[in-house]
């Protein structure tokens, strides 16, 4: 491509943008309404998937022992809990440090237990991590199978259901992200086909005048992609200004709810933002200007 042809194709580009201000305005108020509500429910769904993995991180696996093991008989246990893929952390609780978390647990009643401090019925056990959160109904089968192992409690039932609304959590919002997507390319088509509409002459003329269909279009896709990269920076200038205000203030308001505030994840989105930008401008073009052209 000469520096000439691509010189002509951002001199349309600018040149149309400014011939059909109306419209210009239009699509770029479009693609910023439209990435503004991407951008949010972006951000929600890192949220989500950030609270998501916070509870399943949470999620542990009690292995109680056997009366009277000794400690070399706790170590060889430690060490088959160690061999098991799928665990992340394998920490020993003997029952005195197991009472005393049940106290701290009942917190101002702590004094109901205070009669089994020199009869303590806890046992000694294994406070167990896992990687993966759907791993733990096999890993649960797995601990229970190591001689001198009781009794595995892992919280049977509600830790299935967790993990099954975690999963249908991350699918709705990627859905509902794709859904977003194609929203935002229909509108800009629907809005850039107008301004096509109104040159379809002209592009009539230039085709029998023998130009190709890449020349006619690319002015065009340039065109979208501009008005695509201006709305996005308007979204993301208001996502993230909205964005810090709002995890500001439920910090404030709400202390036990805590919004990522990480920049790079921040910047990450408002990265994405801009790209989509600029592909939805560039396929909304190409779509609108496809049926005035000899495909």
């Amino acid at each position: 491509m000469s520096f000439n042809t691509l010189t002509y194709y951002w001199r349309e580009a600018f040149a149309s943008i400014f011939r059909n201000s109306w419209l210009s305005i239009a699509s770029v108020g479009t693609v910023a309404v439209s990435l503004l509500i991407l951008g949010f429910f972006s951000l929600l769904v890192v949220n989500a998937n950030n609270f998501t993995r916070d509870l399943e991180s949470g999620l542990e696996i009690r292995a109680f022992l056997k009366d009277g093991q000794s400690k070399d008989s706790i170590k060889k246990i430690k060490s088959e809990i160690d061999k098991i893929s799928g665990i992340s952390m394998a920490e020993f609780i003997p029952k005195e440090q197991a009472l005393e978390e049940m106290k701290k647990s009942f917190g101002n009643r702590k004094e109901v237990l205070e009669g089994l401090q020199n009869d303590n019925p806890l046992p000694d056990g294994f406070r167990v991590r896992v990687s993966q959160a759907d791993q733990i109904p096999v890993l649960a089968g797995k601990l229970s199978a190591i001689a001198g192992v009781d009794q595995v409690v892992y919280g049977h039932g509600l830790v299935e259901r967790l993990v099954t609304a975690t999963k249908w959590v991350r699918l709705a919002g990627v859905a509902i992200l794709v859904f977003l997507c194609i929203a935002a390319i229909f509108l800009i088509s629907t809005t850039t086909r107008m301004s096509v509409f109104a040159r379809r002459k002209e592009i009539g003329i230039m085709i029998l005048l023998g130009a190709t269909n890449w020349f006619v279009r690319f002015p065009y896709i340039l065109e979208g992609m501009i008005l695509g990269f201006v709305g996005a920076v308007f979204a993301a200038s208001a996502v993230y200004v909205g964005y810090i205000s709002l995890s500001a203030y439920l910090e404030q308001s709400l202390p036990f709810v805590q919004p990522i505030t990480d920049q790079e994840t921040i910047l990450t989105v408002l990265g994405g933002i801009m790209g989509m930008g600029l592909l939805i401008g560039a396929i909304g073009s190409s779509f609108s200007i496809r049926k005035f052209l000899k495909i």
